[in-house]
């Protein structure tokens, strides 16, 4: 299990940018990978930390987001630029291993933050969760 604090994330809008037909990272996405990368780093530095990176199972991901103030805003939005942060830090090889997705709104506190709980999923438990839906296929 990995429990990490990162910082609010730019808006999905800032994340990427559409330049000759292509969609590339943009300078806030660009320097947002670089402030995760260190935080992640940080979390890890020290004889005493055992760092489980990189996660290679199927995993579960509660995140509890701290807003930057009391703007609206839609805790969906949060995900995807915080999530592929987190793989460009080596946290795991790829945000397609997520399964389970939780994300909660927390206080406003500015500047923000994400505090976020990654675990790898057992065999049984994704068993009996991909069992549990009701799609009629």
């Amino acid at each position: 299990m990995i429990q990490v604090i990162i910082p609010y994330p730019p808006s999905v809008n800032t994340y990427w940018r559409a330049v000759k037909g292509r969609v590339i990272l943009s300078k806030k996405g660009r320097e947002y990978r670089y402030v995760v990368n260190e935080a992640i780093a940080a979390a890890f530095e020290g004889d005493e930390v055992d760092d489980p990176r990189p996660l290679l199972g199927r995993l579960k991901v509660k995140i509890v987001a701290t807003m930057p103030d009391k703007r609206r805003r839609d805790i969906d939005n949060i995900n995807k630029a915080a999530l592929d942060a987190l793989g460009y830090a080596g946290v795991y090889g790829d945000d397609n291993q997520i399964d389970d997705l939780h994300v909660v709104r927390g206080d406003v506190f500015s500047p923000g933050c994400l505090d976020i709980t990654i675990e790898e999923m057992s065999d049984d438990i994704m068993t009996q969760e991909k069992t549990d839906g009701k799609c009629d296929h």
